[in-house]
């Protein structure tokens, strides 16, 4: 019989981290760190090891085991124990005068899923916040935060902030795979905890930066991400139900332009919530547009220049404080669009330029990659990680603040390779072109995404030129070749300019520029448009909206009485900037907000600005009880000029229309005299007519100039009608007239 031979023991390895492993640990270079350090088996049991620098000692508790890792120097510790599989186990770590019992974080598998890795690498991680960033968690039975950033071209990552005394030495990321993804769990770190990402750039030196998923913030001047985590309860379920039964362009949509720092200067989220939807309910806008809300370390960029765009703004309070006053706007029943900045982030050295050592959210050709207006660097819309970022980051708002539109800033800079740009700073397109196809590309699918995943929310285009399409579906294709953009709504920018250099001359010169105030309508249906008179138009040596207006104090508010009611009966939805609902004099000033003293009873001319903001009320009222002036805003079938050529009258006289035909007529006369029995043509199937709007009213601080009584069609034709009425024009003012 053959003899049985003993296997012999294989001989036990030295536990310790061989040299490479060291160095590249020690000099933030390694990327399989949960490979080099925890517990491994290994010939003769179960290697321990642990990087621990300014530890005294590491010990390892396991059951009833405890076993002291030997000091192999550097802050490294290792040991061998006779153990047949891998326990669990603690860490006793030793420092001067303390002793700490904790897990050990290269204990645990990767947080992340092969789903999350492939989503990520695809760049279709449409809940991309979900995996990145810092996400408190149960992971492994263990409760602690899960840290994960992408930085492709990084030798090593490391996590650092207030609970590792912002030294990162002892807690490096492992990389993912060929995703770009750093991972790492880190037990015991809870919500509130502050952090950072120190990364090992291509060559070798060393960036401390901000977590671009960071949901919460430092206040500035401070630029640590703070680990965040959400306990609101929302209260608006019924708002969210119904806020998509009516197409946004088919519903009543009339908005407030926000600063939310400065619309009360000194309050925090939560006491606007007491203050701003009571203010907005009682002046009858159905929405709310809030500047960016979005983290921003200057002030003075009034958010534009966004740093932090997962992280609400903690100059006002918390992510949860910040989710409070959209809930409360809500239940209020007002809607909340905000401000959204995709075009462009500042070149802050903590942030995202050149983020892991090479150009990697910015493009890689400087030239494309440098914005020539405002300092700042353009994303790199042909990236698909980038536009992963950003149109998660649409989706984030909307899905996790229940944000219900979001207007989109400075589209024009983002289609035009040649924006801002002279001969040879710019390079055409492959079709030879100037437009930015990887802009056209993410704008697309940013708004499809949106749709599809939002019910209910619109997007909302800041475009100032004429490009073909913005507010058509992505999949019609224009005259241009390109799909629509896929847009909502878009600012109207040449109502705007014409209307407003219209009302800015005087009167006795407005007869020569009649057209500025009626081209308007040969584009009107070319787009889904909003009229905006924003903060753009009030700052700046542009003057307030009532500053622009010809004449004395009283000529100049009937002016600008004259104009709401024209804004508000033209086709197109309404937006107002804060303190222009009141007359404010002033330019606006983010230092101290609108003017609310003129307001004060005590003021002299009190009353003044009282008559305004109450027009504004009484605009909105009637806006939003009359189907006319919003059922059709996108249908040509929805107006009818009456009369558009009376220039030396100043006048334009015109019909909405509601879905039933039913009338609105809106008369606007732009010169300082009374005219008496005015002839109008009107439709011949209209027995009377009332006058429900005048903005010379008394109450508002006009003339009080009124037609008070039913007023009846003649058979007289008239402006190729067959019937006519004739009406008092009060000087600079608009009336609103309808079926008695």
């Amino acid at each position: 019989m053959e003899a049985v031979r003993k296997a012999a023991p294989e001989a036990a390895v030295s536990p310790a981290v061989d040299a490479g492993d060291r160095e590249r640990l020690l000099h933030g270079t390694h990327h399989d760190p949960h490979g080099v350090l925890g517990a491994h088996p290994v010939p003769g049991g179960v290697a321990f090891r642990a990087f621990r620098p300014y530890a005294r000692a590491v010990t390892v508790v396991t059951g009833d085991v405890r076993a002291d890792l030997h000091d192999d120097g550097d802050g490294f510790f290792s040991g061998l124990l006779p153990l047949a599989g891998v326990p669990a186990y603690r860490l006793l770590v030793t420092y001067d005068g303390a002793v700490h019992e904790t897990e050990d974080a290269y204990r645990f598998l990767p947080t992340l899923g092969e789903l999350d890795l492939h989503l990520i690498g695809e760049g279709r991680h449409e809940q991309l916040w979900r995996a990145l960033g810092a996400h408190v968690t149960t992971h492994q039975g263990v409760t602690g935060t899960r840290f994960a950033v992408w930085a492709p071209n990084a030798r090593g990552v490391r996590v650092t902030g207030s609970f590792s005394f912002w030294d990162g030495t002892a807690l490096p990321m492992r990389s993912l795979g060929s995703t770009g993804v750093w991972e790492l769990f880190v037990p015991g770190v809870d919500e509130g905890e502050l952090y950072k990402f120190e990364i090992t750039r291509p060559d070798g030196s060393r960036t401390l930066r901000a977590d671009p998923l960071a949901r919460r913030t430092e206040t500035p001047p401070a630029t640590s991400s703070v680990v965040h985590a959400s306990h609101h309860e929302w209260g608006d379920a019924e708002w969210m139900a119904r806020r998509g039964d009516t197409p946004v362009h088919e519903a009543p949509f009339s908005v407030y332009e926000v600063h939310l720092p400065s619309w009360r200067p000194g309050l925090t989220y939560r006491r606007l919530a007491e203050q701003l939807p009571a203010y907005v309910r009682e002046m009858g806008f159905t929405h709310v547009e809030l500047m960016p809300v979005a983290e921003h370390p200057f002030g003075g960029s009034w958010g534009y220049q966004v740093t932090g765009f997962y992280a609400p703004t903690a100059r006002l309070g918390t992510p949860d404080d910040f989710k409070y006053l959209v809930d409360r706007l809500h239940q209020a029943g007002i809607g909340v669009i905000m401000d959204w900045v995709p075009a462009h982030f500042p070149r802050d050295e903590w942030a995202l330029a050149e983020f892991d050592g090479r150009p990697l959210y910015e493009h890689h050709d400087p030239l494309r990659a440098a914005h020539p207006d405002w300092g700042t660097l353009e994303f790199d819309f042909g990236r698909r990680e980038v536009r992963n970022f950003l149109v998660a980051n649409a989706v984030y708002w909307c899905e996790e603040f229940h944000i219900d539109g979001l207007r989109v800033d400075a589209v024009a800079s983002m289609l035009y390779l040649d924006y801002s740009r002279e001969p040879g700073q710019w390079t055409p397109n492959e079709h030879g072109g100037r437009e930015n196809l990887d802009a056209v590309a993410f704008l697309q699918e940013m708004n499809a995404t949106v749709y599809r995943r939002c019910p209910g929310v619109v997007t909302v285009a800041e475009e100032s030129t004429a490009w073909d399409g913005v507010t058509r579906p992505t999949h019609h294709k224009g005259p241009s070749g390109f799909g629509g953009l896929g847009f909502g709504l878009k600012w109207n920018m040449g109502w705007m300019h014409d209307s407003l250099q219209y009302m800015s001359h005087d009167p006795v010169h407005r007869a020569y520029h009649h057209g500025e105030m009626t081209f308007s309508m040969v584009y009107a249906y070319s787009e889904n448009y909003v009229l905006p008179i924003s903060h753009d138009e009030v700052v700046h040596g542009k003057r307030s909206l009532v500053s622009k207006m010809p004449g004395d104090w009283w000529q100049q508010r009937a002016n600008l009485r004259a104009y709401l009611g024209f804004m508000w009966a033209h086709p197109g939805k309404q937006l107002l900037f804060m303190g222009q609902e009141f007359a404010q004099g002033a330019e606006w000033s983010e230092a101290h907000g609108p003017d609310w003293w003129l307001l004060d009873p005590s003021y002299g001319a009190e009353a003044d600005h009282r008559g305004v903001r109450d027009l504004v009320r009484d605009l909105n009222a009637r806006y939003r009880s009359t189907p006319a002036l919003w059922q059709r805003d996108t249908d040509p079938a929805g107006f009818q000029w009456i009369s558009g050529d009376a220039a030396d009258d100043n006048v334009l006289a015109f019909l909405r229309l509601d879905a039933e035909g039913s009338p609105l007529l809106a008369v606007c006369h732009l010169a300082p005299v009374v005219r008496h029995d005015y002839r109008l043509g009107v439709p011949e199937d209209v027995p009377a007519w009332l006058e429900v709007l005048n903005t010379d009213a008394g109450g508002y601080g006009g003339g009080d100039v009124t037609n008070p009584d039913v007023v009846k069609p003649e058979p007289q034709p008239w402006h190729g009608r067959p019937a006519s009425i004739r009406l008092t024009l009060p000087p600079l003012a608009t009336l609103w007239l309808r079926p008695a």
